[in-house]
């Protein structure tokens, strides 16, 4: 019992550390938005590709965003997959808003894969007129600076560059619940993995050297994968390259959220079951309750005080997340503690349901992750 119990302490008090270090690694990389010096590189033209979907809460904001970047050669591709489309007339007026600026609306549906957005996007990557290349999803708002901060982020090894997104303007608690998920969990991490070398990337932002995508077979090779971001990590991994992320990342304004719409954590979680098991498999032990299980096991098992001990660990983790999101100037209200204590609740919930199904749905689009005649236990083993 005593070595179990030296065990499940040993367990405790390295996730615990590896919390703290991730907190404190990734408050450092998102400690202020920093403004960048335009250097003499940093002027190759770039396009900027926009797939469009429907209307979000700040729709209009974020859209509007593109076309006040401030970068001199700038070519904006708004890419939508139906003319009917509610945010076509949107579109329309904010190119007209602003007749500086070298922008398109591209209307089209090219069925080159499973993937909706990968489909909306093609065509702006075929019309595209730069060697740099930029796909940005429409309910992210771009600082001004935007494209400096990609370029800055661009160092030699790297083969494309990308940003989680960061949870911004919740207007109700579930939309707190959902910056719970995108920023203390999700980010952290992703910066976590970046700081060590290992960035993957996000489809939030995507930032290629067009040379480079194309040389792995072009925007049909995002179609390898039914996560464009994923087919993206892939490809630039097997060109000897790294994927780096910006340091700071950008908002995604989220206005109000219901409950339901929290599921699609369900359809990220199945995708990045599906792309990488074996590190997905992990994910189970990434939240509080496990080592806080752990701990208080620990604390019985060598007669100390339970209670004590968890009311420790527990503020700790809290206190580490807090000072992340302090520091890194995201939102947090008298809520937010209890939001992450229920997001580190559903993670368990979440792991065991990616593994259950493989069926996901995106903006109305049936998708799955597995293909015919698959389930995700053989589609695991497969890929494993």
């Amino acid at each position: 019992m005593e070595l179990l119990a030296q065990l499940a302490g040993a367990f405790a008090v390295a996730a615990l550390l590896v919390h703290v270090a991730t907190s404190l690694s990734t408050a450092w990389r998102c400690r202020r938005a920093i403004e960048f010096r335009r250097s003499a590189t940093q002027q190759a033209p770039v396009t900027v590709i926009r797939p469009l979907c429907g209307l979000d809460a700040f729709e209009e904001a974020t859209l509007r965003s593109t076309f006040e970047l401030d970068y001199p050669q700038l070519e904006i591709l708004l890419c939508c997959a139906s003319a009917t489309d509610p945010v076509v007339p949107l579109a329309k007026r904010m190119i007209a808003e602003h007749p500086h600026v070298q922008a398109r609306l591209l209307i089209g549906d090219d069925r080159i894969s499973d993937n909706p957005k990968l489909n909306n996007v093609s065509k702006g990557w075929r019309a595209a007129s730069h060697g740099w290349i930029v796909i940005t999803d429409s309910n992210v708002l771009l600082p001004h600076d935007y494209i400096d901060r990609l370029f800055e982020t661009w160092k030699p090894g790297t083969g494309l560059v990308s940003a989680p997104p960061i949870g911004a303007r919740p207007a109700n608690a579930w939309a707190e619940l959902e910056c719970a998920f995108l920023n203390g969990y999700q980010a952290r991490w992703q910066y976590a993995a970046d700081s060590l070398g290992f960035g993957f990337a996000q489809g939030k932002t995507l930032f290629w050297r067009r040379i480079d995508l194309e040389r792995a077979g072009g925007i049909h090779a995002l179609g390898a994968e039914l996560a464009e971001d994923a087919a993206s990590t892939k490809i630039v991994g097997e060109q000897g390259l790294r994927v780096r992320l910006v340091d700071g990342a950008f908002p995604q304004p989220l206005g109000l959220r219901a409950l339901p719409s929290v599921s699609r954590q369900l359809r990220w979680a199945r995708l990045r079951r599906a792309t990488f098991p074996l590190v997905y498999a992990l994910e189970i032990f990434s939240g509080l309750f496990a080592p806080l299980a752990a701990c208080v096991f620990a604390a019985w098992a060598l007669d100390l005080p339970e209670v004590l001990a968890a009311a420790l660990f527990t503020t700790i983790w809290l206190g580490s997340e807090y000072g992340l999101a302090a520091t890194a100037g995201w939102p947090l209200s008298w809520r937010a503690p209890l939001l992450w204590l229920l997001r580190d609740l559903l993670l368990p919930a979440l792991w065991v349901q990616s593994w259950l199904g493989n069926g996901l749905s995106w903006r109305g689009n049936a998708m799955s992750v597995a293909g015919p005649g698959s389930n995700a236990l053989t589609d695991w083993l497969r890929r494993a």
